[in-house]
């Protein structure tokens, strides 16, 4: 280590030191002014803080580090290093594209493309949720805005931001963009397609997801015509049994308006339950064609144990969870597949002399690995393809005991050069017998061990969890004994 880098991480001591001192500070001397104050200067100390991941984000991209630790992508590298949300990485790499200084091909700083916004971000005048919502709302505006009121826009939110909430800034933008094209001319349809998408979240603890997003004009009107039939009073009611659907034919008008007076939902419940009733799996999944290798249909994995007890938590491949009633109401009228495992969870023999893993392989991994196998991945099976732990060319056999899921992008992971990861099926002596075991690079890891993912059996991670919380207070306990026994 040279003396610049010595001197910089001497900075670093000196700052971890400074805030453990603040951090013991009591506050039960301080004046309310003097606690104002003192909250307005950690906030600002934060927002300075927080603007140099920028910095921090381009030097880990302009190095390759997510490439050569094997995470591919700086988001999955913030994410596994950090042990940041999806959302937070995400956000802290799209600030970083409009406030951060990139390099141009011969190596000189550009200006980030929002200049006032990042040195204001800088100086801590404005935190990182008022940037988001500036580069939203710029994101926004029609591509016929000329720069130089997008430079207006951008200067009418900042000064808003110094003073205002982070919150606010999608109204003001929304007011700002009403004004700038009052009768719509300005936007086009490509402008249209560049924002429309939908936005499933994950699944709560109690099995909700929200939904948000943006259709197009043509989807609306589409969509206007389907619910304004399945999303009438008495139609399509998920709480009444008796609530006609109208996908089989015409009801008696007295049998929909006994049902009408019956519906309490609201009118988002109602538009909620016709989507639930378009998306029935009654609906011929022959038609809709295959996704690797399946069906485009439903696949929902339980237990034998939660099937006959009624109770528990069923798997779909794409990672959704739904209870054990909720997954054989889906399942009213199918064929179901019955999948045995050994005492390690793994599915017992299932072969073919061919290299492309056969549906009911396919099926089995589903069943068992519950999504991509690399350590840390959360891909469900429907984001994965079926990879040869010992590789087809070298002899490994498409046998279920050689084959396990992995995503594209962990699968891209696994090879033969300085960066490449290796697989290996973990032996009879693991406590993870059978399963899919992930060696780092020699370069991230010189022990080469074997790592099983965790993220898709959720016992696994409590049990782990609840191992460690033991662990500590054993440890705590041991060394408040020794503490006990020292002599004064």
């Amino acid at each position: 280590m040279n003396s610049g880098e010595s001197s910089n991480m001497s900075g670093m001591a000196d700052l971890v030191a400074a805030v453990n001192v603040v951090a013991s500070t009591d506050f039960t001397h301080f004046s309310e002014d003097e606690l104002t104050e003192f909250l307005q200067q950690c906030e600002m100390c934060k927002r300075v803080l927080s603007a140099m991941d920028s910095r921090l984000i381009i030097e880990v991209s302009d190095r390759s580090m997510p490439q050569t630790s094997g995470a591919g992508g700086v988001v999955r590298y913030l994410r596994d290093t950090l042990r940041l949300t999806k959302y937070d990485a995400t956000c802290r790499v799209k600030v970083t594209e409009q406030v951060g200084e990139f390099r141009d091909p011969t190596g000189h700083l550009r200006e980030p493309a929002l200049a006032a916004t990042a040195h204001a971000y800088e100086i801590g005048e404005i935190s990182r949720d008022h940037v988001r919502n500036i580069v939203e709302v710029l994101h926004q505006l029609p591509d016929a805005v000329d720069a130089e009121t997008r430079t207006e826009v951008e200067t009418q939110l900042l000064d808003y931001s110094r003073e205002g909430w982070p919150d606010d800034l999608p109204r003001i933008g929304r007011e700002i963009t009403a004004r700038l094209d009052p009768d719509g001319s300005l936007t086009t349809d490509a402008d249209r397609k560049r924002m429309r998408g939908l936005t499933i979240g994950r699944q709560r603890a109690d099995g909700m997801s929200w939904v948000q997003g943006w259709i197009l004009p043509t989807v609306r009107t589409v969509w206007d015509v389907i619910i304004s039939k399945y999303a009438r009073p008495g139609v399509c009611n998920l709480d009444d049994p008796q609530s006609p659907n109208l996908f089989y034919g015409k009801v008696d008008k007295a049998v929909l308006e006994a049902a009408a007076r019956r519906d309490t939902r609201t009118a988002a419940m109602r538009v909620h339950d016709a989507l639930a009733m378009i998306l029935n799996p009654d609906i011929d999944a022959a038609k809709l064609g295959k996704h690797r290798g399946l069906l485009v249909q439903a696949v929902i994995t339980m237990s034998l144990e939660d099937l006959e007890n009624g109770t528990g938590i069923a798997n779909t491949a794409t990672g959704t969870q739904l209870s054990i009633n909720e997954a054989l109401k889906m399942a009213a009228g199918t064929k179901p597949i019955l999948a045995i495992f050994d005492r390690h969870g793994m599915p017992l023999h299932l072969r073919r002399a061919r290299r492309l893993a056969s549906s009911a392989q396919r099926l089995a991994l589903i069943a068992s690995e519950k999504g991509c196998t690399r350590p840390g991945c959360d891909a469900p099976p429907s984001m994965c393809a079926v990879h040869h732990v010992t590789d087809w060319a070298k002899g490994g056999p498409t046998d279920l005991r050689n084959l396990t899921l992995a995503c594209d992008h962990c699968h891209a992971l696994v090879n033969n050069g300085p960066n490449g990861w290796k697989t290996i099926v973990m032996g009879k002596d693991s406590p993870f017998a059978g399963r899919t075991g992930w060696i780092k690079p020699v370069h991230v890891d010189p022990t080469q061990t074997p790592r099983v993912n965790h993220l898709h059996h959720k016992a696994e991670q409590i049990a782990q969890s609840v191992a460690r919380s033991h662990n500590r207070r054993a440890r705590l306990a041991y060394q408040a004994r020794i503490a006990h026994r020292a002599p004064e």
